[in-house]
């Protein structure tokens, strides 16, 4: 029997891997476990931009965003809870626990819904996880830290929020790196939770107590923090590992113009939000290929590029990457062995 010239075209576009089913009766929701310092605006405003303009386009309904207030995963569970009563069909998630979720997330999965974590990702096996390598992220700063301090010396470590699978595994990644060059010793650890104030009171408070420091290796949103507490305490600036943000890139470029001032930044780019929202529409809109941990790499700057970069960055703001539909695409390609 010759097939019809829409079957044909149907099966034409699945093959291509553009179009399996229309998602644009589709809910998504995203529950979000924290707010507080400039990276999680940074990645609530990319959310923002790509999803109001894939609901203004038709590609879904609706995607709502829904932060939590105190931090805490009991209330995150309680809201993810919530999220399937309201009847979605996706839930992002930036997760306040690897584990603590998994019970609502399950749930989830249990009711038909779409689960997809970043950043702070899940463990439960039915939830996807777009994910950057943070272990080898931490590690790296230490061997970056070699080249800028070959003799060794101490460190001071500045850790994120407590509890998150973001922060276990730079923690795990610099000790790691730390154990590779032995050279380095890790003298006190002080929890910045990614946040610049927080980090400059937490520092501000051990100095007193610590050695000489050559450097600090830390998460993201706390290196310009640091910079200030040693600088208010009249200590020798030290070689601070930085968090892709812009008043921290700044910083950099005038201690640079000041005497040379050499360092590394990483981060993983806010706008990875907006890649696990693709990634749950592609999942919705009935891929069956896509594996459940994508990768995806950290974004970084060296002192020979992170100029050129800075004045692309919003002030206040973090470097950063919206994704689109083909860049979700992409990404999932490059993930599918």
């Amino acid at each position: 029997m010759r097939k019809s010239p829409i079957l044909a075209a149907l099966a034409l576009l699945c093959l291509a891997g553009t179009a399996y089913a229309d998602t644009s009766s589709k809910k998504i929701a995203f529950s979000n476990n924290y707010a507080g310092n400039s990276w999680r605006q940074a990645m609530l405003k990319s959310y923002d931009i790509i999803t109001k303009k894939a609901v203004a386009d038709g590609i879904v309904a609706a995607s709502d965003v829904f932060t939590t207030a105190d931090q805490e995963v009991p209330t995150q569970a309680a809201q993810i809870q919530n999220l399937i009563l309201q009847g979605y069909d996706a839930i992002v998630i930036n997760a306040g626990s690897p584990d603590a979720l998994n019970g609502a997330v399950k749930q989830a999965c249990d009711a038909g819904i779409v689960v997809v974590s970043f950043d702070g990702i899940v463990t439960e096996p039915c939830a996807y996880r777009v994910v950057v390598d943070f272990k080898a992220m931490g590690k790296e700063q230490v061997a970056q830290m070699a080249k800028f301090q070959p003799k060794g010396g101490n460190l001071l470590e500045i850790r994120g929020l407590a509890g998150t699978s973001i922060d276990e595994a730079i923690h795990a990644g610099i000790l790691e790196g730390v154990a590779a060059n032995p050279q380095f010793k890790i003298v006190n650890s002080v929890t910045g939770n990614w946040d610049q104030t927080t980090a400059q009171k937490a520092v501000a408070t051990v100095l007193p107590s610590l050695p000489e420091i050559v450097g600090i290796v830390d998460q993201g949103g706390d290196g310009y923090g640091a910079a200030q507490a040693f600088a208010a305490a009249g200590k020798p600036r030290p070689t601070i590992i930085l968090g892709n943000r812009q008043d921290e890139l700044a910083w950099w470029k005038e201690q640079k113009a000041k005497d040379g001032y050499q360092t590394w930044s990483s981060s993983i780019a806010p706008g990875v939000s907006s890649l696990a929202f693709w990634v749950a529409q592609q999942v919705l809109d009935g891929r069956t290929d896509i594996p459940h941990d994508l990768l995806v790499p950290y974004l970084a700057f060296t002192q020979e590029d992170f100029e050129a970069a800075l004045p692309n960055i919003q002030e206040g703001g973090v470097a950063t990457h919206e994704y689109t539909q083909a860049d979700a695409i992409e990404a999932i390609k490059a993930n599918i062995k």
